[in-house]
């Protein structure tokens, strides 16, 4: 009873903010609040979600349970009737949410940079300190054909649409991985950062040791979106590996709960751009025009990723807020 009477206490302020907001909405949706208040309702619905879960599996009194549950149905309701049309809610989701999303956790994107660019810089100093250290990652073949000069990527030429389904899926593997290995407390995801950065920072390396600049040119078109999405797949591991560490006033289940909601929307922010850099890789990147064009095309990604998910975001509009 005493841990029951505690909960209660604990959350009671959340809930009853929420029943006020939820007053304040009405039959009219949340285009009635202002936009921080909006956002405050998500957090609220998140928290009481994740509270809900709790009292059905700690707590387990009916009425606590039947209260959280209406509370709960009423706030997803408003959240969802305001927005009528998927295709609606994934412009939306794209336009206002996942920027948004991005900028308050960049920091756990830069942590997965950070793990991939030093295991990537590790492996390119060593593979050429000792090349060894190449038949070590499982790199000779690649390395024998730098060393002839043999551009294996014209071969994807001819096969375009093949090239770019295999990529497309192989990139996908990798960002779920990074995802989905957060869960053993962030060091799965740290593994796959680590073993990608140390395979493409070593065979970028030898391609830099022999000249080889076919490939160095094959990579810079696609490399900015598919590379931004593995670090951005790798942070929002990372976030649900920081729940698991470090959880804050809240229980592990309830911060697992809420964090990885917010990296799975994340992770929804990588989708697009592994489509795009499949896309551009299976086509652009082995196609024979000038390499000036290739450069500028990643210049282009470099700068519409600046302005997407650096530049402040706009309000949504009123008509359509959340």
């Amino acid at each position: 009873m005493a841990r029951e009477h505690d909960f209660i206490e604990r959350r009671r302020a959340n809930w009853q903010r929420l029943e006020m907001l939820l007053a304040q909405v009405g039959g009219g949706g949340l285009r009635r609040l202002r936009r921080e208040q909006v956002r405050e309702f998500g957090q609220l619905y998140q928290r009481t979600a994740a509270d809900l879960a709790v009292a059905r599996h700690d707590v387990r009194d009916p009425q606590l349970i039947n209260y959280l549950n209406h509370l709960a149905v009423r706030a997803h309701a408003a959240i969802y009737r305001t927005e009528r049309g998927s295709w609606r809610k994934l412009w939306h989701f794209y336009r206002y949410d996942a920027p948004a999303l991005f900028q308050t956790y960049r920091g756990y994107v830069f942590a997965a940079f950070l793990v991939f660019a030093g295991f990537a810089l590790f492996g390119g100093l060593f593979v050429c300190y000792d090349e060894a250290f190449a038949q070590v990652m499982g790199l000779s073949s690649a390395l024998e054909q730098i060393k002839r000069g043999d551009n294996w990527t014209d071969r994807i030429n001819g096969e375009n649409q093949l090239a770019a389904s295999f990529i497309m899926t192989n990139n996908l593997q990798v960002a779920l991985g990074a995802f989905a290995m957060g869960i053993f407390a962030g060091l799965g995801t740290f593994y796959v950062l680590a073993f990608n950065g140390l395979h493409i920072g070593s065979i970028l390396a030898l391609a830099v040791k022999y000249s080889f600049t076919p490939l160095l040119v094959f990579v810079c078109a696609h490399g900015v979106f598919e590379l931004t999405a593995i670090f951005i797949s790798g942070g929002a591991g990372f976030l649900i590996g920081g729940a698991l560490i470090a959880p804050g006033d809240r229980t592990r289940g309830e911060a697992l709960l809420e964090r990885g909601i917010a990296a799975v929307k994340l992770l929804a922010l990588c989708f697009p751009l592994l489509v795009v850099a499949g896309i551009i890789e299976g086509f652009l990147s082995p196609a024979r025009v000038p390499s000036i064009f290739k450069f500028s095309v990643a210049l282009l990604c470099v700068v519409f990723l600046v302005v997407y998910l650096g530049s402040p975001v706009p309000p949504r509009p009123a008509d359509t807020s959340r």
